[in-house]
């Protein structure tokens, strides 16, 4: 697993960790992001079972277990939260924090561990950095793709992690930061169209995000967004028809002729 730093300013430090070149080809790349302040830390999104060893190696190059606050889930997908567990085996001052609908479904990650989850209200919060001066704020995505969802924006770094909005399925040899928005909507397109579920609730994200005004916009999956390809990436998803089958498809004769019979019973 490949780590590099985004951003780093006296104490405070922003970690993309993923491009994992030794991951299985069927478990789909992810990016894990470690949010440092003055030796205190809150990791977003921290993965799934299958890459925790990668992850946590490669995490305690910048900080160790015991420097973890936080873990914030910004959704219940298995990609992001069915490590949990092993994380709270292993920070013992840590919280997770997740949307308050998905408290009972994210628990069955606990793997028999008090896998205590803290709820975070429809409305968004505040979440302090340890005990620095270092403030995240939660905000609201909710229906990009979850029904529950957060992006996380750290007003020191002027840094947005998105979670799946803005995530694209990239080649392994593409560039950390998208050069060229264009070309990189083909990795974007069909995952934003099927997954995202509400025209409506995209919408009312963007105009969330450009007030905010963020430098570097922080995705799950694929690259990350800086300078101009900021607000081209928001234009994009404002213009974006989401919430619908693949464009242009139609069912097949034979699934015209099984769903019939579906009928008729």
């Amino acid at each position: 697993m490949k780590s590099e730093i985004l951003f780093e300013e006296g104490s405070h430090k922003w970690v993309v960790l993923g491009r994992d070149p030794d991951k299985r080809d069927e478990v789909i790349d992810t990016n894990e992001f470690i949010v440092i302040n003055d030796g205190q830390a809150v990791l977003l999104d921290p993965g799934g079972i299958d890459i925790f060893p990668q992850v946590l190696t490669e995490m305690t190059r910048y900080v160790s277990t015991d420097q973890i606050r936080a873990i914030v889930a910004s959704h219940q997908d298995p990609d992001i939260a069915s490590s949990l567990a092993m994380w709270t085996d292993l920070c013992a001052n840590m919280k997770v924090y997740c949307s308050w609908i998905w408290t009972g479904f994210i628990s069955h990650f606990g793997m028999g561990t008090n896998l205590v989850l803290n709820p975070i209200p429809d409305e968004g919060m505040e979440l302090q950095i340890g005990d620095t001066n270092a403030n995240l704020y939660l905000v609201p995505a909710h229906y990009c793709h979850s029904s529950g969802n957060f992006s996380t924006y750290d007003p020191i770094a002027d840094i947005l992690f998105s979670g799946d909005i803005g995530g694209a399925l990239v080649p392994a040899d593409s560039p950390l930061f998208v050069d060229d928005f264009e070309r990189h909507i083909k990795y974007m397109e069909k995952f934003h169209v099927r997954w995202f579920s509400s025209n409506v609730a995209l919408k009312a994200w963007v105009k969330r995000i450009r007030a905010i005004n963020p430098g570097m916009i922080c995705p799950q999956h694929g690259s990350i967004f800086r300078g101009e390809q900021v607000p081209k990436l928001l234009d994009w998803l404002d213009n974006l028809d989401v919430g619908k089958w693949d464009a242009g498809a139609e069912l097949t004769d034979i699934n015209k002729t099984q769903w019939m019979k579906w009928k008729k019973r």
